[in-house]
C-alpha cells in the first residue's frame, strides 16, 4: 500500500520558496501554498480556518526579512514569466460564442489532466485555485488584506529606486503591471461584448429601436479608449477617470439592454441553443468588465483584488461544469417549448358546460378513430412480422399509430393522454402568479378544470373505443372474417393488462414517452420558426412556381399553424412503437400501455372469448389495470411537463403547503366541482 506524502507545515512550505526554480517548481509551491491555506477550512467554520492561516503567514513573514526579499524576487519573476490579462479577460468563458465548442472544452478540461510547467495563466489558475477558494477570499477582512498588500505586494527596492529615477508622469509604476494586466483584460472584454452585439444573428433579433447606427456597440471601442488615455494619463482615482468610466458603464448598461431586447423576439425568429449561449456570454462579459473597471478605479486595490480572485475561482467551477453549460443554454429553449405548449394547452382546459360537451364530443370523435386504430394494430401483430424482426413490427405500429393520430388531429378531434403535457405549461404559467391577489383560488379553480377536462377526455375516448371495436368485431364476424383477435390472443391481452403485474410499470412509462411527443413537438415548431421555413415556402421562387403564388402561401399558413400538432402526433406514434423494441434490444423489458388502446384491445379480447368472460376474475383484475393505466398517463406526462415549465419560467419559492391545503379544503367543500361543470350562469337582460 503507498503511503500518502504527508502535508509539508509552513515553515517548510517558507523554506521551500525559490525564486530561481524552474518554472514548473516555482508554480509547484504557489499549489502547495494555496492547499495549505485551504486544509485550513474545516466544516461548520465557514472560512475562518482558511483567514487564520493567511494571518499565520503574514505573522511569519513579518518575523523573515530575508524571506519577503526572496518572496519579492519570486513574484517579479512570476509576473515576466505569465500573462495575468487572459486570465482576467476570458477565464470562465467559452473560446468561440457556440454551444459545441463550450461542450467540446469543458469535456477536455475534465478528462485531461493540467500541467504546472505553462505560463498561461488560465492554465495555471484552473490547476491551483478551486471553487472553495472563493469562500475564504470573501471572508478576508480588511484589515487582513492590507498586511497582505503591505507586505506581500508592496515594491521591492528595486522597483522603489526605479520609481524616484522616473518622472512624475509614470508615478503609479509601483502597480503598473497589475494596472496594464487589468486594462488589456478589459479592452479584450470590450472587443468581444462588441463583436457579439454586432453580430448577424444577435443584430437581427434586436428590436428596432436598438438597430440604427448609433446603437451601443459601435460607440463602445471608443468608450474604453478614452477611459484607458485618462487613467494612463492622470490616474485610475483621478476626476477625469472618474468621468470617462461613468460614461464606459453607462455604455456597458445599454448594451447589456440592448441585447435583452432579443428575448421579445422570440416568437416571432425562434431561438437556438447558439444563441442563447452568445446572448449568455456577452452578460458574462459585461459583468466582468464592470468588475474590472471597480478593480481598476477602486481606493481598495487589495480587497478588489480579493473580490476578482473569489470571483473567478467561482467562474472556473461554473466552467468545467457540463451540465451548469447544458441547463443554462436550454433553459431558455425550453422557456419558448413551454410558452407555445401552453398556449395550444389553454384550448384543453374547458370552463364552463358548453366546452365541456365539446370536449366530450371531441373525444369521442377521437375514441371513434382509436377503435379503428386497435383493429389496425391488432391485424399487423397478426402478420407475423415480430418473428422476422421485433425492430420492423415496432415500426409498423408506430406508422399505424401516427397514421391515426394525424387523422384525429386533422378532423379537430382529441386524444386524453396528449392533453397533460400541453395543459401543464398552461398551469405553470397561473402559479407563477399565485401570490398575487386572488392567485391561489384562480389557481385551485384552474385545477378543477383541468381535472373536469381530463376526466371528459378519459370518458370520451373509452366510452367510444369500446362499442366500435365491439361493433368491428361484430361486422367482422357478420362478413365470416376472422376476430380482431384469436382466442389465445385474446387470453394474453387480459393477462397482459392485470393489475398485479407491470402494468402500472408500463402505464408510468407511456407518460414519459407522451410528454417527449410533447418537448419534440415544441423544439420543431421552435426550428420552423427559428429557420422562417413558413416564410421560405410563400415566397421561394421555386415552390412559389411549383405551387402558384397563392396556394404557397395557404401552405404556408397551414403548416405554420399544425407544425407542432404534426410533429407531436408523429413522435408520439413512432415513440409508442418503436422505443420498446429498441430497449428490448439492449435488455430493458418495457411496454407500452395507453388507456384508450388497451381499452379497444380489452374489448376485442372480450369479444373473442365470449360472455363467459364476465365470469372471469382475470377479465377483471385487466378491467382494474386499464383503469390505473389512465391516470397514470396522465399524472407521469403532466408531472414532467410541469416541471419543465416551473424551470422554464423560473417559478420558485412556491408554498407547496398552501398550495396542498387550498385544494384540500375547496375538495371537501365541493368534490363534484371537480369532476362536472358548473351550470353557467344566465345573463341578465342589460349586463355584459
Amino acid at each position: 500500500m503507498q503511503r500518502r506524502t504527508p502535508e509539508p507545515d509552513l515553515p517548510a512550505l517558507m523554506q521551500a520558496l525559490a525564486p530561481d526554480a524552474p518554472r514548473a517548481e516555482r508554480h509547484l509551491w504557489l499549489l502547495a501554498l494555496l492547499h495549505w491555506i485551504r486544509s485550513g477550512m474545516a466544516p461548520g467554520d465557514g472560512a475562518q480556518g482558511a483567514v487564520s492561516r493567511v494571518r499565520l503567514l503574514l505573522d511569519a513573514a513579518e518575523q523573515r526579512p530575508q524571506w519577503l526579499e526572496e518572496w519579492s524576487r519570486w513574484r517579479q519573476v512570476f509576473q515576466a514569466s505569465v500573462d495575468l490579462a487572459p486570465l482576467f479577460a476570458d477565464y470562465g468563458f467559452a473560446p468561440h460564442s457556440a454551444f459545441l465548442s463550450g461542450v467540446s472544452e469543458r469535456l477536455r478540461r475534465q478528462w485531461l489532466p493540467g500541467t504546472p510547467d505553462t505560463d498561461s495563466s488560465t492554465e495555471l489558475f484552473d490547476l491551483i485555485f478551486k471553487a472553495e477558494d472563493a469562500q475564504w477570499l470573501r471572508a478576508l477582512d480588511a484589515p487582513t488584506l492590507a498586511r497582505v498588500r503591505a507586505l506581500l505586494f508592496a515594491p521591492s527596492p528595486e522597483e522603489r529606486e526605479r520609481n524616484q529615477r522616473e518622472a512624475d508622469a509614470d508615478k503609479f509604476r509601483s502597480g503598473q503591471h497589475l494596472l496594464d494586466s487589468l486594462l488589456d483584460a478589459l479592452m479584450v472584454c470590450v472587443g468581444q461584448i462588441s463583436a457579439t452585439g454586432l453580430s448577424s444573428e444577435i443584430r437581427l433579433r434586436m428590436s428596432a429601436s436598438e438597430s440604427g447606427d448609433e446603437r451601443a456597440f459601435h460607440a463602445l471601442p471608443g468608450l474604453f479608449e478614452r477611459f484607458r488615455a485618462r487613467v494612463l494619463r492622470d490616474g485610475p482615482t483621478s476626476p477625469e477617470a472618474r468621468a470617462a468610466e461613468v460614461a464606459l458603464r453607462e455604455q456597458l448598461d445599454a448594451c447589456r439592454r440592448a441585447a435583452s431586447t432579443v428575448y421579445l423576439h422570440l416568437d416571432e425568429y425562434g431561438i437556438s441553443t447558439t444563441i442563447v449561449f452568445g446572448l449568455r456570454q456577452l452578460r458574462g462579459r459585461v459583468l466582468r468588465a464592470r468588475a474590472l473597471l471597480d478593480a481598476v478605479t477602486t481606493h481598495s486595490p487589495a480587497q478588489s483584488g480579493a473580490q476578482l480572485l473569489a470571483r473567478l475561482a467561482l467562474a472556473g467551477a461554473e466552467s468545467r461544469s457540463l451540465r451548469v453549460l447544458v441547463a443554462s443554454s436550454t433553459q431558455l429553449t425550453a422557456a419558448k417549448v413551454a410558452e407555445r405548449q401552453a398556449e395550444t394547452g389553454e384550448h384543453y382546459i374547458t370552463r364552463n358546460r358548453a366546452e365541456y360537451r365539446a370536449m366530450l364530443a371531441k373525444a369521442g370523435g377521437g375514441g371513434l378513430v382509436l377503435g379503428l386504430t386497435t383493429w389496425a394494430k391488432l391485424a399487423i401483430g397478426a402478420l407475423g412480422i415480430g418473428a422476422f424482426s421485433p425492430f420492423w413490427l415496432g415500426l409498423a405500429y408506430g406508422l399505424n399509430y401516427a397514421f391515426w393520430f394525424v387523422l384525429i388531429m386533422l378532423l379537430h378531434w382529441t386524444v386524453a393522454t396528449k392533453q397533460p403535457a400541453m395543459t401543464a405549461p398552461a398551469m405553470a404559467a397561473k402559479l407563477k402568479h399565485m401570490e398575487d391577489g386572488g392567485g391561489l383560488d384562480a389557481f385551485v379553480g384552474e385545477v378543477a378544470h383541468l381535472l373536469r377536462s381530463q376526466t371528459a377526455a378519459i370518458a370520451g375516448n373509452v366510452g367510444v373505443v369500446v362499442p366500435t371495436v365491439l361493433l368491428i368485431c361484430g361486422i367482422l364476424t357478420a362478413l365470416g372474417a376472422q376476430p380482431m383477435a384469436s382466442a389465445d390472443k385474446a387470453h394474453h391481452i387480459i393477462h397482459d393488462h392485470a393489475l398485479m403485474g407491470p402494468t402500472p410499470l408500463f402505464a408510468a412509462f407511456t407518460g414519459v414517452l407522451l410528454f417527449a411527443s410533447s418537448v419534440i413537438a415544441g423544439w420543431v415548431e421552435n426550428a420552423f420558426v427559428y429557420h422562417r421555413l413558413d416564410s421560405a415556402l410563400a415566397y421561394n421562387p421555386r415552390i412559389t412556381h411549383w405551387l402558384g403564388r397563392e396556394r404557397a402561401a395557404r401552405w404556408a399558413l397551414w403548416w405554420r399553424a399544425n407544425v407542432s400538432g404534426l410533429a407531436a402526433n408523429v413522435s408520439l406514434g413512432l415513440l409508442l412503437g418503436l422505443v420498446p423494441p429498441l430497449l428490448q434490444f439492449v435488455g430493458i423489458g418495457l411496454e407500452v400501455r395507453h388507456v384508450t388502446l388497451s381499452s379497444g384491445q380489452l374489448a376485442a379480447a372480450a369479444y373473442a372469448i365470449g360472455p363467459e368472460v364476465l365470469r372471469d376474475s382475470a377479465f377483471w383484475m385487466a378491467v382494474a389495470g386499464v383503469l390505473v393505466v389512465g391516470p397514470l398517463n396522465l399524472a407521469i406526462s403532466f408531472f414532467l411537463a410541469f416541471r419543465l415549465a416551473l424551470l422554464a419560467r423560473g417559478v420558485t419559492g412556491v408554498d407547496r403547503s398552501r398550495v396542498y391545503a387550498a385544494l384540500r379544503q375547496r375538495w371537501i367543500g365541493a368534490p363534484l366541482f371537480f369532476l362536472f361543470p358548473p351550470p353557467d350562469r344566465p345573463v341578465r337582460p342589460g349586463v355584459s
